[in-house]
């Protein structure tokens, strides 16, 4: 793994460059517009340097061939730094969503020095026992069942099937916009040109040492939907509990999604998060 070259990570930045920095990273099979730009800026608003980034085998950073990632996870934690390097950042609050935040909170662990602050979306606790908590639910399963049948390389089978997953994951509260919704998802699609490596996300390995989020030395912000099917809202809770003086903050309805209309409360948490 160590032979391979280094990967292209393609990042954009919002704000002034002389704010406290932001950095987001997004989950599995997803690229840098699942941060929405208005959702970017609207953190930067709040004085906040905010960059967001392309994972790799998403949007325009390095690709590899699908079903054969010549990488491991822990390559992804390391690709988190180097974006900070390239911004030639010392210290960020570090956002991860969903598989983001399992790499986010790797970051942390690993990488102290470089992580003032911890927040974590949608997803599970590092190296705690998550077996007695609910997992994905049936209607999911079965969603997600159906995604062996997807060519990938068909635009019109994959646009389909993702704003079917959109739906599945969405909030409970607020309505689904399958316009909006379909638009973003055709744009990421066009812009990736295909989400065939995408998949690859699905067959990492670990690739590091086993580490444990009760370890973490700065401060954690949790957030999570109530209704989330994937990491149901006990897995936030867990993760909250883990680390002691850590925050949750509970999105009512929220499924595993930054939903428009939750963003006011979700950039709250993260912008007074220290």
């Amino acid at each position: 793994m160590s032979a391979l070259p280094r990967p292209e990570i393609v990042s954009e930045s919002f704000g002034n460059p002389a704010d406290p920095a932001i950095l987001l990273i997004m989950g599995a099979m997803a690229s840098m517009l699942w941060w929405p730009k208005a959702f970017c800026r609207q953190l930067a608003e709040r004085g906040r340097f905010v960059i967001r980034y392309d994972n790799r085998d998403t949007g325009l950073s390095t690709k590899y061939t699908p079903g054969e990632p010549p990488y491991a996870f822990e390559d992804m934690v390391d690709d988190a730094i180097r974006v900070l390097d390239d911004h030639d950042i010392r210290k960020a609050h570090v956002v991860g969503m969903s598989m983001g935040g399992m790499i986010a909170q790797i970051v942390a662990l690993k990488y102290p020095m470089r992580v003032g602050a911890l927040t974590v979306i949608s997803s599970s606790p590092l190296g705690v026992d998550t077996s007695g908590l609910p997992g994905v639910s049936q209607a999911y399963k079965e969603h997600s069942a159906e995604g062996a049948n997807v060519d990938w390389s068909n635009r019109g089978q994959v646009l389909d099937f993702m704003v079917k997953d959109a739906r599945a994951i969405a909030s409970t509260l607020h309505p689904f916009d399958s316009e909006r919704t379909r638009a973003a998802i055709e744009k990421d699609y066009d812009r990736s040109a295909g989400l065939a490596s995408a998949s690859n996300h699905f067959l990492l390995k670990g690739g590091g040492p086993e580490r444990r989020i009760k370890d973490l030395t700065m401060p954690l912000l949790v957030i999570h939907g109530t209704a989330d099917p994937l990491f149901p809202i006990e897995h936030g809770e867990a993760l909250a509990k883990a680390v002691p003086g850590a925050r949750l903050v509970r999105i009512e309805g929220g499924g595993h999604e930054l939903h428009r209309n939750d963003w006011p409360q979700i950039i709250e948490a993260i912008a007074t998060h220290r």
